[in-house]
């Protein structure tokens, strides 16, 4: 549903976005990570078809960016770090003239708009005027606003700032909603725990390139090595144990527990339990030490250069 090859923007001879290559298939969540600067909000703005490419070309929806740029704004729901609402207007008021834009009948608009502003809990403010919303509350109309065309690509850039834990909890279960119906979405975040809560791959930018793009699982092990296991015992240890299986490496004990690094735990895992019990040692506990997004992240601006695939 995204297709990106080779996609580069100047500004004169500022170079913004360097040949960036994305794909993003029917249904998925794809998350777009990067410092401020780094390009994220250039490259959303070529596949919304409001800036034009200087080299490279896009398609969205299956449409080109460039010669087909009406059919691509018209298949995408776009959340903008600026909402642009009218203050003076209600929600009602404001949804009816966003339909309106895409040529949906009165009676239309508003049949749509009232299960969306229920849904993030803007019903009872529908006759309020925008200027005395809250900021989370404008930026749950400006999501409302993006799904009123049913648009079957979203591109959110930063959707639950400003907002209370909760409405960002209700932001995020409605993401996670609408890719389970099958739309595709470019997600743009500094929420690092959110981002890896709803991605199913990301994308690291810096400098206006791809430093990685891949499964959220296979950006980590690239970005921080092979998987790293926790076991704990009924007694304490200070050493390694004898004999570890080939693909096993250990690198710590803790107390009652030791840390292995396993290079594939299906096929190592069963072994390197074998061989602890097989030396004596009562094992209480073996689990997957858990290693997040943002140390990927981190590793990934500060030590990796170079155009990665995972």
């Amino acid at each position: 549903m995204i297709v990106a090859q080779g996609l580069t923007k100047y500004f004169d001879t500022f170079l913004a976005v360097d040949h960036v290559d994305l794909q993003v298939p029917q249904g998925e969540v794809l998350v777009l990570l990067g410092k401020n600067g780094a390009g994220k909000t250039t490259t959303v703005r070529m596949l919304t078809s409001i800036l034009r490419p200087s080299n490279g070309w896009a398609k969205v929806a299956g449409y080109d960016v460039v010669e087909q740029a009406d059919q691509v704004r018209a298949s995408v729901g776009v959340l903008t770090e600026h909402h642009g609402l009218y203050g003076r207007m209600t929600s009602e008021e404001y949804l009816q003239f966003f339909g309106s834009l895409y040529r949906l009948p009165r009676s239309e608009s508003a049949r749509r708009a009232k299960p969306l502003l229920e849904l993030f809990g803007l019903d009872e403010a529908r006759k309020k005027r925008l200027g005395e919303y809250s900021k989370g509350m404008r930026q749950k109309l400006a999501l409302v606003r993006a799904l009123m065309h049913d648009p079957p690509v979203l591109l959110l850039d930063e959707p639950t700032s400003a907002m209370d834990p909760e409405s960002a909890r209700t932001v995020r279960d409605a993401i996670a909603r609408l890719r389970g119906q099958g739309r595709t979405i470019l997600l743009c975040t500094h929420n690092l725990a959110e981002g890896e809560e709803l991605a199913d791959r990301v994308a690291i930018i810096q400098a206006g390139r791809i430093l990685i793009h891949g499964a959220v699982e296979d950006v980590k092990r690239k970005l921080l090595g092979p998987v790293i296991y926790e076991a704990r015992f009924a007694q304490a240890v200070t050493q390694a144990p004898a004999g570890l299986p080939a693909g096993v490496s250990f690198i710590e004990a803790r107390g009652d527990a030791l840390i292995f690094q396993v290079e594939n735990p299906t096929e190592q895992n069963p072994d390197l339990l074998q061989s602890l019990m097989s030396q004596g040692l009562r094992v209480i506990a073996f689990q997957e030490v858990s290693r997040s997004l943002e140390q990927a992240f981190l590793e990934a601006v500060r030590n990796h250069g170079e155009v990665q695939n995972a």
